[in-house]
């Protein structure tokens, strides 16, 4: 793979333009084709595990997303009903030095401009805007994006970064549409002198009802904290953050504890998110072209594990791109080859997790005897597979 063709990565969000910088730090110049006319991510919250982070290490902008993130100490699991404890379960100290690495919350926003500012700085990576690309098609030396007004851009190879809603996979993978998951988020940042003292503890809070849960942390230093709160909703919608009126969270009749209904009813600034889902793809790689991220497995956020996937595909698939004398669909066949099994494990895992969230009845009764019973620190070392995971290793990915 000498040839000077840069590679086209096609979407210019977290999982684009990590591909970009992993691919930059392995000697394979790369152009992003971003159909926006100005990229930036909505004001919601990430959080990303060690296995993200160590990525992010490997990028080289872990140190400057540092200064903005939030460390929390646990993630305190509460009856949404009565505001009771169900389960503490260590982060802080215990995770990273079970791991490695430490366990980050964020504005992604933050996330996304850290990434940008990395991009801006690589000399062999071009990032490009307003290029919605309509087809791609394979030549003999190369292959070449085509954009919806006609311009070409060639290449060696075509990375679909472009999210749930890919153009890419809906052309050259799978045309079905994504399906409707009946359920929806209402997401908010909210500075944190609005919230209870109780509230300010670095901490992600976690709290249960039957058919919805909600899910609060610090993010920006603990200036801020992030709310998201799911429920059902089969509307569909494909926008990420389409305005949702505060009065459409009160008439959703969800029955709060005061301890946290009082939160959520003094919130006046909503967005709304359709979580909807896709078919498994048996194959993300077809000759010199591959998916990554939620182009090629969408992941529930039941696990905030969907960003971290992105992650993990970008050095992966880097990695592999740069093993020498392999030709570019070996390559990428490889890529998928590594990470197929992994993200199936964490997309059942994220819908499994969800399932037990938005229990009702005896079976929320048998949840919550469950989680007040078994140790925390046993909880989360159910996960080590998950957060132990080191995809930026190099050898591990070879």
């Amino acid at each position: 793979m000498t040839d000077g063709k840069p590679v086209l990565v096609v979407g210019g969000g977290i999982g684009g333009m990590a591909t970009a910088l992993a691919l930059a730090q392995r000697g394979l110049a790369c152009h992003i084709l971003e159909r926006r006319a100005q990229p930036s991510e909505d004001g919601a919250g990430i959080q990303i595990g060690p296995n993200g982070v160590k990525v992010l290490r490997r990028l080289g902008v872990a140190d400057a997303l540092e200064a903005r993130v939030g460390v929390p100490d646990a993630i305190r699991v509460r009856s949404a009903r009565n505001g009771r404890d169900l389960s503490v379960l260590p982060l802080g100290r215990w995770i990273e030095e079970r791991h490695g690495a430490p366990y980050w919350v964020a504005h992604r926003a933050d996330v996304h401009a850290v990434l940008a500012d990395a991009v801006k700085r690589t000399s062999s990576i071009t990032f490009e805007t307003g290029f919605a690309v309509s087809s791609v098609t394979s030549t003999n030396d190369g292959i070449t994006a085509v954009a919806d007004n006609g311009e070409v851009r060639e290449g060696r190879a075509v990375i679909g970064a472009d999210g749930l809603w890919s153009s890419t996979r809906a052309q050259h993978f799978d045309d079905s549409p994504p399906q409707s998951t009946g359920l929806a988020a209402a997401r908010a940042v909210v500075p944190a002198g609005e919230f209870p003292v109780e509230f300010a503890r670095t901490e992600t809070g976690v709290w249960l009802l039957p058919g919805a849960h909600i899910v609060h942390y610090p993010v920006r230093r603990g200036t801020e904290i992030a709310v998201v709160l799911i429920f059902k909703d089969d509307t569909g919608g494909q926008s990420w953050s389409a305005p949702m009126p505060r009065e459409t969270v009160a008439r959703l009749g969800l029955r709060l504890h005061a301890s946290i209904g009082d939160v959520i009813g003094a919130i006046l600034s909503w967005t709304r998110w359709p979580l909807v889902t896709r078919l498994s793809l048996a194959h993300w790689s077809k000759g010199r072209m591959a998916l990554l991220g939620d182009a090629a497995h969408p992941v529930l956020p039941f696990l905030a594990q969907g960003a971290v996937m992105a992650l993990e595909d970008a050095v992966t698939l880097a990695d592999c791109m740069a093993a020498p004398g392999v030709a570019i669909d070996d390559a990428l066949a490889d890529y998928q080859s590594k990470r197929i099994a992994r993200c199936a494990r964490v997309a059942n895992a994220a819908a499994r997790n969800g399932r037990i969230y938005h229990l009702g009845g005896p079976a929320a009764a048998i949840r919550d005897t469950v989680l007040r019973a078994a140790p925390g620190a046993r909880v989360m070392g159910s996960y080590d597979w998950l957060y132990g995971f080191n995809a930026a290793d190099h050898d591990r990915s070879l």
